[in-house]
């Protein structure tokens, strides 16, 4: 394993380390309950700053900090399946929740207040008994059971309600071409060895991107392992535009 992928799986198991403490700042139900007293939580802050950073790296947070990723990764240890197609139930999931949200603040009247502690305890998310089996629930039945269950990352293809955001700041970025954090090809050096297949995370079919030079994939978490596993050099980072 090249150095760059113990660094980044580091990382992640870190950050699954910590997802104890911080699940409350990524729920999807604490933002609901703050927006109804028309307050800006924790959860939104994070949501805001997850599409910010989708417009000038992509979906890296998936393949770098998040505990949800690190949980999955863990579990490629027990069973390292290819994951199958479906990555349009997130958006089905996705498009009434964030309406919802809409909907409960303007019936709020708006947002008035800013609480990024909300419903932390001195700004931990595992307080009480309660908090403890909601974390459990999201451990156990939305992330590492459906990994185990249909493979390789399974949450982030057809669960994640935080892939949205860097989805549309990704798209949102290949509109107006600014630089960012990208992977490009050289498709005459590939020499067909199907390792950057094997090797993807996210089940990608990474070298027929490689070979058609079309990198770009909304499902793409940036992780490198592609880049890190080619013996021919044929996928490289860059930061740039176009």
């Amino acid at each position: 394993m090249k150095n760059r992928q113990k660094i980044r799986k580091g990382i992640l198991l870190f950050m699954f380390f910590l997802f104890p403490a911080l699940f409350y700042y990524f729920s999807p139900v604490i933002i609901i309950q703050s927006t109804v007293k028309g307050i800006i939580n924790g959860s939104f802050v994070m949501f805001v700053v997850l599409f910010i950073s989708g417009l000038v790296l992509g979906r890296a947070w998936c393949g770098w900090a998040c505990g949800a990723g690190g949980c999955q990764e863990a579990i490629f240890l027990a069973r390292d399946k290819k994951i199958r197609k479906g990555n349009f139930i997130k958006w089905i999931l996705w498009v009434p929740w964030v309406s919802a949200i809409v909907i409960l603040a303007i019936r709020a009247g708006g947002y008035t207040k800013i609480d990024f502690l909300y419903e932390t305890t001195h700004g931990l998310s595992i307080g009480n008994l309660s908090a403890l089996i909601a974390y459990l629930v999201v451990l156990l039945v939305l992330i590492a059971l459906p990994a185990y269950i249909f493979g390789r990352r399974s949450f982030c293809h057809h669960i994640c309600w935080m892939a949205p955001f860097l989805i549309i700041g990704r798209k949102v970025r290949n509109i107006f071409n600014w630089p960012s954090l990208k992977l490009i090809a050289e498709p005459s050096v590939c020499k067909s060895c199907h390792l950057c297949d094997k090797h993807c995370p996210m089940s990608l079919p990474v070298e027929d991107m490689v070979k058609s030079n079309k990198m770009e994939n909304a499902e793409c978490i940036l992780c490198g392992t592609c880049v890190d596993a080619c013996p021919a050099k044929a996928i490289k980072y860059t930061f740039a535009g176009g």
